[in-house]
Order: structure tokens, then sequence, then C-alpha cells
């Protein structure tokens, strides 16, 4: 597995609930709060209140061997009731990456949920690709090339333990009421 692959992971499940109260679980930026993970606070910006293109949150997270990291998120992409998509940026004064060849800010991931109809209610997915940024992940791999491999395995790991505990928290709300 290597870095400038930018590995993805996915975590699936399905929910009896129809897709109309999935979508409003899954745009909550604040739904992995009180989860495990990494994420300890989230909050919009420039008072957005929901996800649309380019409306931006800030998420402070605490990331083992690393430690507090804030960053700030911008949507990129919004199929409404069905996807979102949102990059993840350096947080200011932490060495926010530099555009990319088309003039982008590269990120050091991109996150996305999908909400699907089904027979028994909705299908809904999350996702993470890491990005090329330079951020903690780059620079873990850039003091251990030889481990490259084994660092990136384990930080999709804790994606996909934090994307499961999040579809799982989606399941609870939308199930159980």
């Amino acid at each position: 597995m290597r870095y400038r692959d930018q590995p993805t992971v996915e975590v699936e499940t399905k929910v009896s609930a129809p897709p109309e109260q999935v979508w409003a679980a899954v745009t909550d930026i604040r739904l992995p709060v009180d989860l495990p993970g990494e994420l300890q606070d989230a909050q919009w910006l420039d008072g957005a209140d929901g996800p649309v293109v380019g409306a931006r949150f800030v998420g402070r997270n605490e990331i083992e061997n690393v430690g507090k990291t804030e960053t700030v998120c911008t949507v990129v992409d919004v199929e409404p009731g069905r996807r979102w998509v949102w990059s993840v940026n350096a947080g200011a004064g932490s060495g926010a990456s530099g555009p990319n060849e088309t003039g982008d800010l590269e990120p050091w991931a991109q996150w996305g949920f999908e909400v699907d109809p089904s027979r028994e209610g909705s299908v809904v997915r999350q996702f993470a690709r890491i990005g090329l940024a330079p951020s903690p992940l780059k620079a873990a791999i850039d003091a251990n090339p030889e481990l490259e491999g084994r660092i990136i395995a384990r930080r999709l790991a804790g994606f996909r333990d934090a994307m499961t505990a999040n579809l799982e928290e989606v399941r609870r709300r939308c199930e159980d009421g």
C-alpha cells in the first residue's frame, strides 16, 4: 500500500428508515463527536448550517501518536438527499498545504457519505480517501519510509473503525427514533 496511490476505505450498512431520515443523520457534522474516534468537536463556519458546495466547518481532533489537530473542511460535492463529500485541510497555523497543479488545495483526506434507497429502507456508505497534502500521516511515513504500508494500513483501520461506529450511530438514531 502506497501513500502516493491515495488509498481509500469504505463502510456500508443497511438502515430500516427512509433515505430522507438517513440523510438528516449523515449531514449532522457532530454525529461522530461522542463516538469512538478522533473527532472531538465540529462546527460550521462562516454562517453555514449544512452541506452545500463551498461551505466550511472546523474539526478538532485528538489523534493517537500525533496529539491535537484542527482541520478546516470544505464541502466539495453535494447531491442533496444522496451524497456529500468534504475535503480536509490543515487548520490555520498548522502548515496548510499549497495548491496542486489545478490550483486547488491538496487535502489531507477526502470524506463523504452516500445514501441510497433500498427495499428495507436505505443503504448508507461512508468513505475516506487519503490525500497528498503534507500532514501528520505524511510526516510519519517520511520519518519511517520502510514502514509506509504498515502506517497506512493502521491509519485506514482507524478510519474504518470510526466509520463503522458512525454508521451504527446513524442506524440507532434512525431506527430507534
